[in-house]
């Protein structure tokens, strides 16, 4: 995203007064908006826009949220574009099911316009363009390139959604340190966002898959450490 660009959001919602709400209360903060009716409608778009934001409703006809999201992180391109999902169903396995496929946060509808913005300026602004560039971290055999966003496991190269790399560059930044689950919460999610109470184990669990289960280290009770 350029620093003289205005923020793309794609907002996809089947339902049209919805979407004619939310992209009048975005423009008028200066987002570059662009709206989807549906999963496949969606998908286009991304590919066509490149948005900085994807906002996704969770139940949709024919192709979900759900769907989308998995579909647009198996993407290269969308990797580490920032998704979140915009839904009525606040039970903890919909959020859940967000997350494991790989959504950087949940907005739970109803949302007054205003707290919507607010929650689009956190998300960008948490977005990692403050990452000093040109900085590797290394530990117990994991590689992390910040301005190439890679992650190195032995021979294999990683590239992990956006809020992965970020918790993965938090711990090994600090290897042996114990980072609490409000530290790690304010870190990268922000004290502004409101995440579930899974939110964490989700993310530290797919991290385990693709790094190897042995390196991040519950400390029970407390948080979560990066072994050295």
């Amino acid at each position: 995203m350029s620093a003289t660009q205005a923020p793309k959001v794609l907002l996809v919602d089947d339902e049209q007064d919805i979407i004619d709400l939310l992209k009048y209360n975005l423009e008028r903060e200066g987002y570059q908006v662009t709206t989807a009716l549906n999963g496949r409608d969606a998908i286009k778009q991304a590919k066509q826009h490149r948005p900085d934001l994807i906002v996704l409703d969770i139940m949709m006809p024919g192709m979900d949220g759900v769907e989308v999201c998995n579909q647009l992180r198996q993407m290269p391109e969308f990797k580490q574009t920032l998704i979140t999902f915009l839904s009525a169903r606040a039970e903890d396995y919909s959020q859940i099911a967000g997350f494991e496929a790989g959504a950087d946060d949940f907005i739970t509808k109803p949302v007054r316009p205003k707290v919507f913005v607010s929650k689009v300026k956190a998300l960008l602004k948490r977005s990692g363009s403050d990452r000093p560039e040109g900085q590797v971290l290394e530990a117990n055999g994991v590689r992390v390139d910040l301005e190439k966003v890679l992650v190195q496991v032995g021979e294999q190269e990683l590239q992990l959604p956006k809020k992965e790399f970020e918790l993965l560059t938090l711990l090994i930044g600090k290897p042996g340190k114990v980072f609490k689950r409000e530290e790690i919460y304010n870190q990268i999610w922000g004290n502004e966002l409101f995440v579930g109470d899974r939110t964490i184990d989700v993310h530290i669990r797919k991290l385990r898959e693709k790094i190897g289960e042995d390196r991040i280290k519950t400390i029970k009770g407390i948080g979560y450490k990066f072994d050295a």
